[in-house]
């Protein structure tokens, strides 16, 4: 599934492009004027083929959630039951990513795709469960790389079968305690950055706990022979990276994004978590990142470094650090918008507005 998937995936057509960049200028305002949304707008009408682009939306989230062995070395005060208890949340309509979708008009979908407990039934949760959390990746790999392609694979079928059902944009979410960590460890991985720069305080954690949280980001990386500078170029070490550092969450989220891309249906990425994602589905096919828009800059330090090597622009930058896809979710409404735009306003010569000399 994961190579079909791979197959399947186009980087964005220069035509639409170009035809996009032209219509822009047409549009009743002044050229340039709409700023970073006119370069949304193009960027989706190169992604999708097509000028102008197709609206995005309807859109769907998907929160992956899972559990990390890394936990019991003390990276986070919060126990790792909430990670459970939280997905009851989601499910219950009470988290605050599910009043942000309600806001949107954006469909919520659970994904157990590694969570150390068995859940019950819920007509919202999709169980894919890989493994009941990763092993500790500061002792040795998280995974298997078999068990990182098998979530992996999760994440795309999800991403296939929200956009069968319709959904028009896909919206990445993630539910992990302590994934903040394997995140750093993931960035700082794929981007050569030292881990005491893109390590930051999750959930809100001292100066002591921070202190630690880094050392066994450090600890990670040199015992899974991965601190000696960015990651070599090949699908193989992007695996081997993610099943070393990653949790299974990292692994379908870049599954979702692999898969949207697949379907040509933009993927809109929330924070640090979606960002490690995204470098592991760049690094084996670059191309899907021209199906991506990055929804907001996370406070999270990684984030920012992730963002940068993946040459994305956050639509929004509210020093929002949550997760669940919340900031993805505030983002989606001016991703229509710029789309929007391309539908609905009227040209110089239908409207019949004289131009500005040129």
């Amino acid at each position: 599934m994961l190579a079909d998937t791979l197959a399947a995936i186009r980087a964005a057509d220069p035509v639409a492009i170009a035809e996009a960049r032209a219509f822009q200028d047409r549009l009743t305002k002044p050229r340039g004027s709409l700023g970073v949304l006119e370069d949304v707008a193009v960027r989706l009408a190169g992604a999708a083929g097509v000028c102008p682009p197709p609206l995005p939306a309807p859109a769907a989230l998907a929160i992956f959630a899972a559990d990390h062995g890394v936990h019991a070395a003390g990276v986070t005060p919060w126990p790792q039951e909430v990670t459970v208890q939280m997905v009851a949340n989601f499910l219950a309509g009470g988290a605050v990513a599910n009043a942000f979708a309600a806001q949107a008009g954006v469909t919520v979908t659970v994904v157990d795709v590694g969570v150390a407990a068995d859940l019950p039934d819920a007509p919202a949760l999709v169980k894919r469960k890989v493994g009941y959390g990763t092993a500790d990746l500061s002792r040795g790999p998280a995974m298997t790389v078999d068990q990182a392609v098998r979530a992996m694979e999760a994440g795309i079928t999800v991403a296939r079968d929200l956009v069968a059902g319709g959904a028009r944009c896909l919206i990445t979410g993630d539910m992990g305690i302590a994934n903040t960590t394997a995140s750093a460890a993931l960035i700082s991985v794929f981007t050569g950055a030292d881990p005491a720069e893109v390590t930051g305080r999750g959930t809100g954690i001292d100066d002591e706990t921070y202190e630690r949280k880094v050392g066994i980001v450090r600890e990670a990386l040199r015992v899974n022979g991965l601190d000696g500078g960015p990651l070599g170029s090949s699908a193989s070490e992007a695996l081997r990276a993610l099943a070393a550092v990653g949790g299974f969450e990292h692994a379908a989220l870049a599954g979702f994004i692999l898969g949207g891309a697949a379907a040509r249906v933009p993927v809109l990425l929330d924070g640090v978590i979606a960002g490690a994602a995204a470098l592991v589905a760049a690094a084996l096919d670059p191309s899907a990142l021209d199906h991506c828009v990055a929804g907001h800059r996370s406070a999270e330090p990684g984030h920012a470094a992730a963002l940068a090597r993946l040459g994305l622009r956050p639509l929004v930058d509210l020093e929002l650090r949550l997760g669940e896809g919340t900031g993805a979710l505030l983002a989606h409404p001016v991703l229509c918008a710029a789309v929007r735009v391309m539908h609905e306003v009227a040209t110089f010569d239908s409207a019949g507005v004289t131009e500005k000399p040129v």
